[in-house]
């Protein structure tokens, strides 16, 4: 032993750690090689069957990027913030769970930030949001609440917002407006002409958009249309179905339900008129939540695709970072029948 070595009695050395040079030897090949495969700079520059030969070479030795010299090199931070307006539904933890799946392939990690003030003014939770994030998307919200963030000049990814907003760097939306026309046409196949619309009761894009589908897809001759406002929650869906349902004039067959919260309301109310989901009163939701499938009869809905939503969101402010012009997708939305709607007791 020389006099630069120690050793701690019953201690075993530790191991050596992992270097990119021993993830190239194993590979056959170069450490720019291995450089460009892990960050997702390979194509054009590496064949595919050496960055195949990389990533398993990484993977059996274990080997892991030191993220810390790379963010300082890099002048990044690999962080970014998800923001939302509520974390009462699990929509918005897939979105999270899809966002967090492309991070985790890029090496970010992703913070989720519940705005206090729901869809108003969000607070920048860091005090310097430049200092600590990369990066911000905000899902459900108008730019203008991202007014503190936005200040600290970093891009912003909208979701599920109004996709003329130049103040977003990129935006990505669900087809909430064919998701509209395919519960309207689902609805008026099955005979019903008198349909009330309870409406969200939130002042943003993509309950307007709701409206306004529905408006534009019953503007028809013999069909009755009429709107009634709901906050979101089963309550309040309980209170606004019941004074549709006993509004003075001939009653609604059909309640299209602009989320499954509200409908899930819509339908207590309309059992506890003594009358029935679908025999008497057909009842729609939007989102295909899991609550949609706890309900009895199970509902009608329109699914929404929201990990993909994250993910689609994510990518997009990869594709920024890496200095690349962002998709603006938007994803198509399913109409799911179960056993909340049924022909119109009236139907011809």
């Amino acid at each position: 032993m020389t006099s630069n070595e120690t050793s701690t009695p019953g201690r075993r050395p530790a191991a050596a750690r992992t270097t990119s040079r021993d993830v190239a030897r194993a590979a056959g090949v170069s450490q720019a090689a291995v450089s460009l495969v892990l960050g997702d700079k390979w194509r054009g520059r590496v064949s595919p069957a050496k960055a195949e030969a990389v990533r398993t070479a990484a993977r059996e030795l274990g080997y892991r990027p030191n993220l810390a010299a790379r963010s300082l090199r890099m002048g990044r931070t690999r962080t970014a913030l998800l923001v939302v307006p509520a974390l009462t539904t699990e929509f918005f933890a897939r979105v999270y769970t899809g966002a967090a799946r492309v991070a985790a392939d890029h090496d970010f990690g992703v913070v989720l930030y519940p705005s206090p003030e729901g869809i108003g003014p969000a607070r920048d939770p860091f005090g310097s949001a430049a200092a600590t994030l990369d990066g911000v998307i905000a899902s459900s919200m108008a730019a203008e609440a991202l007014t503190a963030l936005r200040d600290a000049d970093l891009p912003l990814v909208m979701l599920d917002s109004d996709p003329h907003d130049d103040r977003a760097t990129a935006t990505v939306n669900l087809d909430i407006a064919d998701g509209v026309r395919q519960l309207t046409r689902h609805l008026t196949a099955l005979g019903h002409r008198r349909i009330t619309h309870l409406a969200a009761d939130v002042d943003s894009w993509t309950f307007d958009l709701r409206a306004r589908a529905v408006t534009e897809a019953l503007d028809t001759p013999g069909t009755l249309l009429r709107r009634q406002p709901a906050a979101l929650g089963v309550d309040a869906g309980l209170h606004a179905a019941h004074a549709a349902l006993t509004a003075p004039g001939p009653r609604p067959t059909a309640l299209l339900c602009d989320d499954d919260i509200i409908a899930a309301g819509a339908c207590k109310a309309v059992r506890r008129l003594g009358l029935r989901v679908p025999e008497d009163v057909s009842v729609t939701g939007f989102d295909d939540l899991a609550l949609a499938l706890a309900v009895e009869p199970e509902l009608t809905t329109v699914r929404l695709p929201a990990e993909e939503f994250g993910a689609a969101g994510m990518r997009a402010l990869m594709s920024v970072l890496d200095g690349h012009p962002a998709a603006a997708p938007t994803l198509p939305v399913e109409l799911i029948t179960r056993g909340s709607t049924a022909p119109a007791a009236d139907a011809p």
